[in-house]
């Protein structure tokens, strides 16, 4: 059976793997949108950067910066922009173990940082449930994850060299040229070409996984008062049913707890989590599909994470995360995220709306997961006001201009719903909010987009986030 169902996944990558999209332009991960650049120039080294910076500024050209393109709203490239790819430039430059400090270029992924700090028993304290990101892109949008103790990313970082507009480089930390290092974290590429990062570790840690189905309308109090009063919990993240048989009535909380009596050395070696990548390439097909699908994926997840719970795993290995199996790039479609933070005060109330919504306007949601943010008063665009309970949501949506005009019509309602529960929204994905919208949410637009014309006047520095929301 899992030969039969391994056969069918390869077919279907097989059958899906064309591209809608013209060779001669650029898009991201959205695949929406595309357009012609001026060029995509590796980054490689740092006098290199300087020269490209000054000559664009010079020219008249625009730049925009990338790394793996995972955001979806146009913030890593420009019509007829110089698109930077930081990916080539990502040494890691320094561990001082003692000082729990490393030091990488940005173009580095977080696996690279797993790597190079895992033989000395640290970790990272925050960071993206998937390690292929880069250090530059997951700082640029300020990420989280499923740390539920040191917040957002922000909090992890203590200095960086920022590229700027006038072709120089500074350091940037809170005591040196204070300013920009809220403007920068979470700022979207917008202030300059971040070079290297110097990130806060934490300890490696010997954790015992376990899971609890509930109620959906249980979660909020059980988060409250069995998961957040516990500091030997380090990890969190629970998921919502959005199958046609439990849809929006059942979740399931997996938690990740200290065990002292346990050795990290008997449990320290990196893994890959990525098993079974076929079977559940075509179990996450059909989940687009069917509710047959829906039903059969919740069920799936319910044995697995639910019935074989008590599992041991480092905190390193904790945060490399499967990923492959939801690939996804059958042409005329494409799964979309969008994410929203909400009060726990408000969560119940807010959840139910949304499944309500989702189901009138006939979105297509396949996956929904539930992470915890503490409350962020450092970036200038923080999405996390208070301490919240966030609610990433997959959907998949056609890319034709009716079917993106759907979606649209679907997040606007759902962000209505957002703002009337004092919640926030995540701007790494695609910009279906308005800008009234945006406003709302982000009241510290104008002191952001004001530093932003300081720093870069002639906005040397742009992406399609900043034309829509600040240009």
């Amino acid at each position: 059976m899992l030969l039969l169902l391994a056969s069918l996944a390869f077919v279907q990558y097989v059958r899906t793997s064309s591209s809608d999209q013209n060779p001669y332009l650029m898009t991201d991960y959205s695949r929406l949108h595309p357009v012609k650049v001026e060029r995509v120039l590796q980054g490689e080294a740092e006098a290199q950067l300087i020269g490209l910076v000054k000559d664009a500024k010079a020219k008249g050209l625009k730049l925009s910066i990338a790394g793996q393109r995972h955001s979806q709203g146009g913030h890593t490239y420009y019509k007829d922009a110089v698109v930077v790819d930081m990916t080539s430039y990502n040494q890691v430059l320094s561990v001082d173990p003692e000082a729990k400090r490393i030091v990488v270029q940005a173009g580095a992924t977080w696996e690279d940082v797993q790597k190079a700090v895992n033989p000395y028993g640290l970790s990272v304290k925050t960071m993206q449930s998937l390690n292929v990101f880069t250090i530059g892109g997951s700082i640029s949008i300020n990420a989280h994850g499923r740390d539920i103790r040191n917040g957002s990313l922000i909090k992890s970082v203590e200095s960086f060299r920022l590229l700027t507009a006038g072709g120089d480089i500074i350091q940037v930390s809170r005591t040196e040229n204070a300013e920009l290092f809220p403007l920068a974290l979470g700022g979207y590429g917008l202030f300059g070409i971040i070079l290297d990062v110097t990130l806060i570790l934490t300890e490696d840690e010997v954790y015992r996984e376990s899971t609890v189905l509930m109620n959906l309308e249980e979660y909020s109090d059980y988060f409250q008062n069995e998961v957040l009063p516990n500091p030997d919990i380090r990890l969190h993240i629970a998921r919502i049913s959005v199958a046609e048989d439990s849809y929006f009535k059942e979740a399931f909380s997996k938690n990740y707890t200290v065990d002292r009596s346990l050795k990290l050395s008997d449990h320290n070696k990196l893994k890959s989590n990525d098993n079974w990548v076929a079977p559940g390439k075509l179990l996450f097909n059909i989940n687009r599909s069917t509710d047959w699908g829906k039903n059969a994926q919740w069920n799936l997840q319910k044995h697995f994470f639910v019935e074989q719970s008590d599992k041991i795993v480092s905190r390193n290995n904790a945060m490399r995360a499967a990923s492959a199996f939801m690939e996804y790039s059958q042409p005329g479609a494409n799964d979309l995220l969008q994410e929203y933070f909400i009060p726990l005060p408000q969560f119940d109330a807010f959840v139910q709306r949304l499944g309500a919504i989702v189901k009138e306007e006939d979105m297509n949601l396949l996956n929904i997961t539930i992470r915890y943010v503490n409350k962020d008063d450092e970036a200038v665009l923080s999405y996390a006001k208070q301490d919240m309970l966030a609610l990433v949501c997959l959907f998949h949506a056609p890319l034709s201009k009716a079917g993106q005009q759907r979606m649209k019509q679907g997040v606007e309602r759902i962000i209505n719903e957002v703002i009337a529960s004092e919640g926030s929204y995540y701007l790494p994905y695609i910009a279906y909010p308005t800008l009234e919208q945006f406003r709302n949410v982000y009241p510290g637009y104008e002191y952001f987009f004001a530093k932003k014309k300081d720093y870069d006047p002639d906005e040397l520095f742009m992406n399609y986030f900043y034309e829509q929301y600040g240009g």
